[in-house]
């Protein structure tokens, strides 16, 4: 017969300490006698031998003599207290003393107890009471330590976020760049693998850092009105084009009319609905993939239903249970004919759960799976209902169109590739753009010009002065201007936090178009639809084939240029017709040192703008000894020109 688990006595480590010997015999046995206690008990007959007992070994309980021959028990209380020792002590005394009680507990016994009372309920009781407290304080360490740990993830993974997103805004900004230029014809194929990659690597990341936050209950839902018909469309058009890439049928099927709008974080729904139909494409070499969508009552509330089905490779019966399991994957080890970390499906499930409802599935090895999902998709009694027509909202296609604004935005990063970065999409936009590296360069900016500026983007982790301080500071001086925070966290109520502190908004690293232009659009005026002014632009550089295609982008960019080879030539330009927009020179011209012209062409023109051409980078130093305002570092491409010009 086995006895039930809460019917066997608890285990339990004390030490006695007790100089005489019978005392020690009489009192082990009373405790022995304790039904519901196991007592493993370890004999000392000195303080010194308690105390280092104590130090050096792990015990639940410690009995205590009061009197140990020409000793006390009171040092012992008193040196385990300065040692830090949390073993519980209950203090054994000879007779009824109540001054000697309160030098007991004061001294950090647990309790105390007269000799005679030993056996008898109080004695029980007090051991019970000991006891628990030390289970109470070890259930109390170990979740300081779990909560320490916590701590420590959550910044590990705070660390890691930022660290890959800034190379990767990086990898995806300027290979986005460089794709959409003239120049990449020859390459498009390489830059679209380091696009695809790059995204992909953003993906995993952003999967750990999911599953880290749905683990500790910290992921929040954004619930928004969503129009069901145009949503679907937009998720199963990306993914049919990779069906049919794979010579399957692919079919979205609604089983009835569908309410036209649900509250729900589409942006959840759509990670989830992508994650489980990609898998079935990616899993099936032959065949059809289906999905279905459908509502149903279930008990007082209406759920909104999806299955994706499959004639694929199928799950074996005995790893249905593991696929939901992070880090799992199904595909052969030795093959690997599939790649990912196998984190989708875990994802995918807790955020089912989040939404309300649940995952299914059902499969057969070698005919296929059925994956069902449900979630809650808010009150849609009174929903208007109608059949899928798979039209696609115009405002999302519009999202990532851009507008043509005005205004300065600041840009405010540590990292130079994303100012620069960020800068080239603001200026496609017609913004002019300024930078700053860091929170007390951008106090600085504002304590000299306080106007200048219709726009703030500020990275939070900053050396010198981050974002938040550099914020507080500008709305403690009364600056209004809109400051919009940028950062690779994504921990819940960041935004509320954000937004209390002072911040108009956020945007994610890394940026994206789509987003970045809303965010532009929402602080920014429209560009004046009249016709542009043609800015007129001096050029001298001295090498003729780089003096050309300098030429024909700076009008191609709707510029009027008069270039020049020589710094003789530059001067008898401005003395004939010194009304121009801006001057761009080279500082390596072979008649005059670059320094040299740049003073003469200030007595003649002391307003004109110069930006420097060079072969190294100059500090804000160099460019205020030489009077220009700004230098571009050869090669100068196309976008390095656009802003100059934005700028002049």
């Amino acid at each position: 017969m086995t006895v039930p688990e809460q019917a066997l006595p608890k285990a339990a480590r004390l030490l006695l300490v007790e100089d005489d010997e019978d005392d020690y015999i009489l009192t082990s046995g009373y405790l022995r006698e304790l039904p519901s206690y196991s007592f493993d008990i370890v004999w000392a007959d000195s303080p010194q031998q308690a105390l280092t007992r104590l130090c050096d070994e792990s015990f639940d309980i410690c009995l205590l003599d009061f009197q140990l021959g020409a000793e006390n028990g009171l040092s012992v209380l008193k040196l385990a207290q300065q040692q830090g020792l949390s073993t519980p002590i209950i203090m054994l005394t000879g007779q009824a003393d109540d001054a000697l009680d309160l030098a007991a507990l004061q001294a950090g016994a647990t309790d105390f107890l007269v000799k005679h009372e030993l056996g008898s309920p109080r004695f029980q009781r007090a051991i019970r009471y000991a006891l628990a407290r030390k289970e109470i304080e070890q259930e109390r360490v170990e979740r300081l330590k779990a909560e320490a740990g916590s701590r420590a993830k959550d910044r590990f993974l705070a660390h890691l976020s930022h660290e890959i997103r800034t190379p990767l805004t990086s990898i995806l900004g300027y290979t986005e760049l460089l794709l959409e230029s003239d120049y990449a014809d020859q390459a498009e194929t390489e830059l679209g693998v380091i696009l695809s990659n790059g995204k992909h690597l953003l993906s995993l990341l952003n999967d750990v850092l999911d599953l880290s936050k749905l683990s500790a209950n910290r992921l929040e839902l954004k619930i928004a009105p969503v129009n069901l018909d145009s949503f679907i469309a937009d998720v199963f058009s990306l993914l049919k084009v990779m069906a049919l890439d794979k010579g399957l049928s692919f079919s979205v099927v609604g089983r009835h009319p569908l309410p036209l709008i649900i509250h729900t974080d589409a942006t959840r729904l759509r990670q989830v609905l992508i994650n489980i139909t990609y898998n079935a494409i990616k899993f099936t070499e032959q065949g059809k993939v289906q999905v279905e969508v459908w509502t149903e009552r279930r008990q007082h509330q209406e759920l909104l239903f999806f299955s994706v089905t499959d004639t694929g490779i199928g799950i074996a019966e005995e790893q249905l249970e593991r696929i939901f399991q992070p880090f799992e994957q199904l595909q052969d080890v030795v093959t690997r004919t599939e790649g990912g970390a196998g984190l989708g499906l875990a994802i995918s499930a807790e955020l089912v759960a989040h939404m309300g409802g649940e995952i299914q599935v059902a499969s057969e090895l070698n005919v296929g799976s059925e994956f069902s999902l449900s979630i809650n998709p808010g009150d849609i009694k009174d929903s208007e209902r109608a059949e899928l027509g798979f039209e696609r909202s115009p405002l999302k296609n519009r999202q990532a169109i851009k507008p043509s604004l005005q205004g300065k935005v600041l840009v405010v990063d540590d990292i130079d590739e994303i100012r620069r970065l960020t800068g080239h999409l603001i200026q496609s936009t017609g913004a002019e753009v300024a930078y700053a590296s860091n929170g007390q360069d951008v106090v600085a900016l504002f304590e000299q010009s306080p106007q200048d500026f219709d726009l703030v983007l500020m990275d939070l982790h900053m050396p010198v002065l981050d974002g938040r301080s550099a914020l507080t500071h500008l709305r403690r001086q009364g600056y209004t201007v809109p400051v919009v925070a940028v950062t690779a966290a994504t921990q819940k109520g960041l935004h509320r936090q954000l937004t209390e502190l002072g911040f108009n908004d956020i945007l994610s690293k890394p940026i994206n178009k789509p987003s970045l232009y809303r965010s532009l659009v929402q602080y920014l005026n429209p560009a004046d639809v009249s016709v542009p002014v043609r800015k007129k632009i001096l050029l001298v550089e001295d090498d003729p084939d780089t003096r050309r295609l300098m030429d024909m982008i700076l009008t191609d960019l709707g510029s009027t240029v008069e270039s020049v080879g020589t710094a003789l030539d530059c001067l008898k330009k401005l003395e004939a017709a010194p009304h121009y927009d801006g001057l761009l020179m080279d500082m390596g011209l072979p008649d005059m040192p670059g320094a040299k012209l740049i003073s003469l062409v200030h007595s003649v023109s002391p307003e004109l703008p110069v930006c420097i051409i060079s072969g190294r980078d100059l500090s804000t130093e160099q460019l205020s000894e030489y009077n220009a305002q700004d230098y571009l570092l050869k090669p100068v491409n196309r976008q390095d020109l656009s802003r100059v010009l934005n700028n002049f």
